[in-house]
């Protein structure tokens, strides 16, 4: 086990989208073996609970073809992002980055992450310039006002993100 490359890329994945999947793809060629970790934070007020989304996740994720000999694993997490990679025995921590203003967010994040344990990379990469614009607050914003966000999430996500808008029922335009 030791001298594995573990990565852990974290998100509340609410939900998955395009832009996700692009890197964790991408973090694939640089580790051997991802940790998706899907945080419960019930204080963004997600519109998935915590199952939903693992289960979205897990599901987008075993469809894809891991070239690079990378295993992925998909687990939940309520606690501190440095606590759970400590856990989950990752070197590495991935993030992405769609815009200047995830940059600014994310350099705060690195030195407090960096303070708790000094010992785990933060690994940035950039958004696929075809999936820069996506973000899962405006997927869900689009959806809820009856937009069209199929090029946005993949096939079964946007059926799971479809019955949830009915179920609720579409905001007035």
């Amino acid at each position: 086990m030791s001298g594995r490359r573990i990565g852990l890329y974290p998100g509340t994945f609410d939900p998955i989208t395009n832009g996700h999947l692009d890197i964790i793809r991408r973090a694939t060629r640089l580790v051997d073996h991802l940790v998706i970790g899907v945080a419960g934070n019930t204080g963004k007020g997600p519109m998935f609970g915590l199952d939903e989304r693992l289960q979205m996740v897990r599901d987008e994720v075993a469809s894809l073809t891991v070239n690079h000999g990378a295993t992925i694993e998909v687990r939940p997490f309520n606690n501190l992002l440095m606590h759970f990679a400590k856990d989950v025995g990752a070197s590495m921590i991935v993030r992405g980055l769609r815009a200047v203003s995830d940059f600014d967010y994310e350099f705060q994040m690195v030195g407090m992450n960096a303070r708790l344990n000094p010992a785990i990379e933060i690994v940035f990469l950039m958004a696929s310039e075809n999936q820069q614009f996506i973000a899962s607050r405006l997927v869900k914003e689009i959806a809820i006002l009856g937009g069209d966000v199929a090029s946005f999430v993949p096939p079964r996500v946007l059926a799971r993100l479809n019955a949830v808008v009915a179920k609720r029922g579409r905001a007035a335009p």
